[in-house]
């Protein structure tokens, strides 16, 4: 029987994984500039931790997570998103207790959500995030805002947009819950059921439904603008004014709330405006949240983070035909001309990569014209051809792939000998 991937998911090959690699080490370098430090949590987690962290009402718990029984009958769930078991992770640990406050923290996985498969979504996808937990300083919201958007200018996307809101704190956001429940309630049952539920448990969800997006009461809906009290206001206004200071350009957006429950105060997504790419898609998505830590019985903690898919960075890079710097090559194949060569050869390749190199050689019975060309394939800069000749001399041709120059080095210290011909090419190449 043939067997096949599930549905909405997808194997990375090579040749695409080089790209995923560069990605990677770019998010890693970029997010330890920035003084935060990678962390792994499991892939599975016991299942209320995605009701209590992310919220019922959400699209994601109701419908979307992947739970399953373990044999001991325990609920478990393939985690949806990273911010909840960050979250779980520094209240187990004690985190809140480190000297380094706050306490900045970031991670790449994979997440799992059931939804229809299209384009860059999956089932199983890739997130890369942080979470900044500890600071109520609106400094930090800038700050991981700043880091969200280097990352995609560093690898190249010009067509980005910052959109910006703010969801107020506590008091803003009930009398803002009070106004759309009275905005809402007199038509309520011309919304989905899911709206009807999320009426009167989180109204604030109605504005993000993917059904009823297009109702004339989403449109004219209450703007939590409108409710935020003299501290929410002010600290909209720092955030606004730093990211003024840092340069970055951003639009206001009322109706933006996000998808999870746990948020308040600053709101936001980077969204990819490219032509091509259809209606704007969002690329990465955060904000800040207070009570989280408490709701699993840490301490009052505010945090801030954000989380990015990755397969949606790799269809705005397509879409803006951004080539990755991430050709391989092969620093040298070793070619045998004979078979009582190949022995040598074998030792001398092994030598030659427990000294850091990147070294090949054939190991398809090729003659040396076919292992020449499979050198060339690899984009090797050196070939090294042995047969009887050196074998018997102890010297051996090595040849710059490149320019065809050759030089002669010593089988007894040929670490040395394509060591200083590599110094040479790049000392040329400067």
């Amino acid at each position: 029987m043939q067997m096949k991937l599930p549905r909405g998911t997808r194997d990375i090959l090579p040749g695409e994984v080089e790209k995923w690699h560069y990605v990677e080490r770019v998010f890693q370098s970029i997010c330890e500039r920035f003084q935060y430090e990678e962390i792994r949590t499991p892939i599975f987690e016991h299942t209320e931790l995605f009701q209590r962290g992310v919220g019922d009402t959400t699209d994601i718990v109701s419908k979307e997570m992947y739970t399953f029984q373990d044999k001991k009958n325990r609920s478990l769930t393939l985690r949806p998103e990273g911010t909840a078991s960050v979250v779980r992770a520094f209240v187990e640990h004690k985190l809140f207790g480190q000297v380094n406050q706050p306490v900045k923290l970031y991670y790449t996985g994979p997440m799992f959500r059931y939804e229809r498969p299209q384009g860059a979504r999956q089932r199983q996808f890739t997130q890369m995030g942080l979470e900044a937990l500890g600071s109520n300083d609106p400094a930090i919201d800038a700050e991981i805002i700043s880091l969200a958007m280097s990352f995609y200018k560093e690898l190249g996307l010009q067509n980005i947009e910052l959109v910006i809101n703010s969801l107020g704190d506590k008091e803003s956001r009930l009398k803002h819950k009070d106004a759309l429940v009275a905005h809402f309630e007199p038509q309520i049952d011309e919304f989905c059921a899911d709206c009807q539920v999320r009426l009167h448990k989180n109204p604030l969800r109605i504005l993000d439904c993917k059904v009823d997006h297009a109702h004339p009461l989403i449109a004219t809906a209450p703007s939590i603008l409108e409710f935020l009290n003299e501290e929410s206001t002010s600290y909209f206004a720092k955030v606004k004014a730093y990211l003024d200071a840092l340069g970055i350009a951003y639009t206001v957006d009322p109706t933006l709330v996000r998808g999870l429950d746990y948020y308040n105060h600053t709101t936001f997504e980077i969204m990819s405006t490219a032509e091509g790419f259809g209606a704007k898609s969002t690329l990465c998505g955060g904000g800040r949240y207070h009570g989280l830590v408490q709701e699993f019985d840490g301490p009052e903690t505010p945090g801030v983070g954000f989380g990015l898919g990755v397969e949606r960075l790799f269809a705005a890079l397509d879409v803006e035909r951004i080539e990755l710097p991430v050709a391989r090559e092969l620093d040298c194949y070793v070619i045998t001309a004979t078979a009582t060569a190949e022995v040598k050869a074998v030792t001398i390749v092994n030598e030659l990569r427990l000294n850091g190199f990147s070294v090949e050689k054939d190991y398809m019975g090729r003659k040396m014209k076919g292992q020449l060309k499979d050198a060339d394939r690899k984009n090797a800069w050196f070939t090294m051809i042995l047969g009887d000749t050196e074998l018997e001399s102890g010297i051996c041709k090595l040849k710059n792939m490149k320019t065809g120059e050759q030089t002669e080095i010593d089988l007894a210290a040929v670490t040395a000998g394509l060591q200083a011909a590599r110094e040479q090419l790049e000392g040329e190449n400067k």
